[in-house]
């Protein structure tokens, strides 16, 4: 079971608007809602993969019942541990490119984050992997990604920008996944170089359509792309993380974990909403990784 962590979860709503008029009256062609944050993204492209599953994290209020809802329909195992707050709503507007709107969340007590410990803590015996992921409802104390991973006995991924990313080294995380942004803001001298100083056993940059960059026991590698797909990036680095948990979990080498991660990335961009990928994209971009 790979065990994945939304501790921010949110009800993701993407809307589909041509040619958006930022100052007007706007139609929506589309409209998909459906539980989110960055580790239930993970957790979908896993499920899609025929991988066992579990969704951990925080929610409260009507829009933590619609999360839990949404779960229960798609077939994905959760343990959400209950909060007094209302989760988050996150918007998407696609028009061509892609606007993301993203509430801050709810305000968690020390009660209700010892209680999830407690629950995470049970959660990561069965684990295979544990994928912790995504922003920080306020109340969290900005380590705690990497307590989660200090915790964990088992390889973990952690995903996260600004301060958890800065913390993330001092739990000796398996990997560390910032995208070239998040990378540049948290360690604007070092680089990934910097993460692996203070702890992390291996960094994997991602760097949108030019691929990924790592640092691993095995050695530095560059994962370039054949081409460029065009749609929605949001989700494409969840489902990148998702492939890196896939090699962690079946032992692969790092060159085949990164290819995968990198074509399951691409394909997620195909897709019209996170936590999804176009097989036929995942299947033509493949073999045409190329690891340097």
């Amino acid at each position: 079971m790979i065990l994945t962590v939304t501790l921010n979860a949110a009800l993701d709503v993407t809307y589909q608007v041509p040619d958006a008029d930022w100052d007007g009256v706007n139609r929506v062609s589309a409209v998909h809602r459906r539980a989110g944050g960055k580790g239930v993204n993970v957790a979908r492209v896993l499920a899609a993969l025929g991988r066992e599953v579990v969704v951990a994290g925080l929610a409260g209020g009507p829009t933590g019942q619609a999360i839990r809802a949404d779960l229960d329909a798609a077939g994905l195992p959760s343990a959400l541990t209950p909060i007094g707050g209302d989760s988050r709503t996150t918007l998407v507007v696609h028009s061509g490119t892609t606007a993301l709107f993203n509430e801050p969340g709810p305000e968690v007590t020390p009660a209700e984050l010892d209680r999830f410990l407690a629950d995470f803590l049970e959660l990561a015996k069965r684990a295979e992997v544990v994928v912790v992921s995504g922003s920080l409802p306020r109340g969290v104390p900005s380590d705690f990604y990497a307590t989660l991973a200090d915790l964990s006995e088992v390889p973990t991924i952690v995903d996260a920008d600004g301060e958890p990313l800065r913390h993330a080294p001092k739990g000796r995380p398996t990997i560390v996944k910032p995208n070239k942004d998040e990378l540049a803001r948290a360690f604007p001298e070092g680089g990934a170089q910097a993460l692996i100083a203070r702890g992390a056993g291996s960094v994997v940059v991602s760097m949108g359509e030019d691929g990924l960059h790592a640092i691993t026991p095995e050695g530095t590698f560059r994962a370039r792309m054949p081409y460029r797909v065009e749609g929605n990036p949001t989700g494409a680095g969840d489902a990148l993380v998702a492939g890196l948990a896939l090699g962690l979990a079946d032992g692969s080498p790092w060159p085949e974990r990164l290819r995968r991660a990198a074509a399951l990335g691409a394909a997620a961009v195909a897709a019209p909403v996170a936590g999804e990928f176009d097989r036929d994209v995942f299947d033509a971009i493949h073999p045409q990784i190329v690891i340097a």
